[in-house]
């Protein structure tokens, strides 16, 4: 227990290390304090007595012992907040009294220093973010996209993407935000798609034919992926927003449907044809090819193209395209072979793109089908396998040797 005429010599020593001991002990008397209201009027009293003091230490020893209290004045806080940086840091970052209003008030008449102690604090609430965000130091759009207790609305993660989002640090810490929107997450994909193909690097090892072709197929890949996830989740907004930007097309769909993703696939013949889901739930489930390509019809799709498509869904009724791969390579390789045969061979124009699709899924199921089968069989085989000899050729000129390839 200090004697209060010890108190006041410590408050009026020119020593400013004495009047520190002085601010601590009041400044941590009243956060703990619980007794009488006079009591309290007092320390209040003397609290406010060690604001004005000449010494940035005796300050510092006032905040020290208010910041973390729930109890502490929130005027107090607030005249510590607007006081040199290394008190109002603390004050912004850890007292749980200020409001938001106060620390934006704080902020925006101080340096980024104080931006970035408010972007460490505990909790953030959605304006606090919106107000760092627009601060615009990529700083702390770092900072605040690497924490994960923070939950940043939609309208914000949109903001950042259209204004970040071709810088390769902030895009990809952005993607890696759960509750980022699906739209923003495909134009980003989109920038990245950009950069590969304008990589000195990647343009050198493969030909521009066949980068384009890799590139199409996987961004096609991550469109139908982030599709199905959405609508599993009951999220119907990509698709209409996929059609808003004009990137619902018969490849797109096609890939949906070859690859599993029947719930987004589902959801846009839905869209396209102006039906209830359910409905198009019901026929692509159990419908007849005749209700098939009613329903296609309502999509707008050519009478051979939706006859190709309703095939398709027919075949994949019972199969799951999701995962099994052998699956996917057997219904499309049927699916080919059905359109060779039934038009003699020459495929009509509507179909062309249809069909050069498909043709270019089943050489890549094909491979990945074929990746597994020489080691299953030879680890289910009882005998070893032997390959046939080489096959030599004479050559009147000089002794037998082997067949080979010419070099590349």
């Amino acid at each position: 227990m200090v004697a209060y005429q010890h108190f006041v010599a410590l408050s009026n020593s020119p020593d400013s290390a004495q009047r520190c001991r002085a601010a601590h002990m009041v400044s941590a008397a009243y956060a703990k304090h619980d007794g009488p209201a006079d009591e309290r009027a007092a320390l209040y009293a003397a609290v406010l007595g060690f604001l004005d003091d000449a010494s940035v230490k005796v300050r510092a020893s006032l905040a020290y012992g208010l910041l973390h209290a729930d109890t502490a004045p929130r005027l107090v806080m607030l005249s510590l907040a607007k006081d040199a940086p290394i008190i109002a840091r603390a004050v912004v970052q850890y007292s749980p009294v200020l409001l938001d209003v106060d620390l934006i008030a704080a902020a925006r008449c101080a340096r980024s220093e104080i931006w970035e102690a408010i972007a460490n604090r505990n909790t953030l609430s959605s304006r606090l973010l919106r107000e760092l965000v627009s601060f615009g130091s990529k700083k702390i759009i770092l900072g605040l996209l690497e924490r994960r207790d923070v939950e940043f609305p939609a309208d914000v993660l949109e903001q950042l993407t259209h204004e970040y989002g071709g810088e390769a640090k902030i895009r990809g810490k952005l993607l890696q935000r759960p509750e980022l929107p699906a739209m923003c997450r495909l134009k980003m994909l989109d920038q990245i798609h950009q950069a590969l193909c304008a990589t000195r690097m990647v343009k050198g090892a493969i030909v521009p034919e066949r980068l384009e072709r890799l590139m199409r197929d996987a961004l096609d890949n991550a469109v139908t992926s982030m599709g199905e996830s959405e609508a599993a989740g009951a999220r119907g907004r990509f698709a209409i927003e996929l059609q808003a930007a004009d990137r619902l097309n018969t490849r797109l769909l096609l890939h949906a449907l070859v690859n599993g993703r029947v719930l987004f696939f589902a959801e846009c013949i839905a869209l396209l044809a102006r039906m209830p889901a359910g409905k198009v739930y019901g026929l692509l489930e159990r419908g007849s090819r005749v209700g098939l390509n009613a329903l296609l019809s309502q999509c707008g799709m050519a009478p051979a193209l939706r006859n190709l498509v309703a095939r398709l869904v027919v075949f994949a009724r019972n199969s799951d395209l999701s995962d099994d791969i052998s699956a996917r390579h057997f219904i499309v390789t049927a699916l080919v072979e059905e359109l060779i045969i039934e038009h003699d061979g020459q495929i009509p124009a509507e179909l062309e793109m249809a069909f050069t699709y498909l043709n270019e899924q089943n050489m890549k199921l094909a491979k990945r089908a074929a990746s597994g089968v020489m080691p299953g069989f030879s680890e289910h085989s009882s005998e070893d396998l032997q390959l046939p000899e080489a096959t030599r050729v004479e050559d009147p000129n000089s002794v037998d040797r082997l067949i080979a390839l010419p070099a590349a």
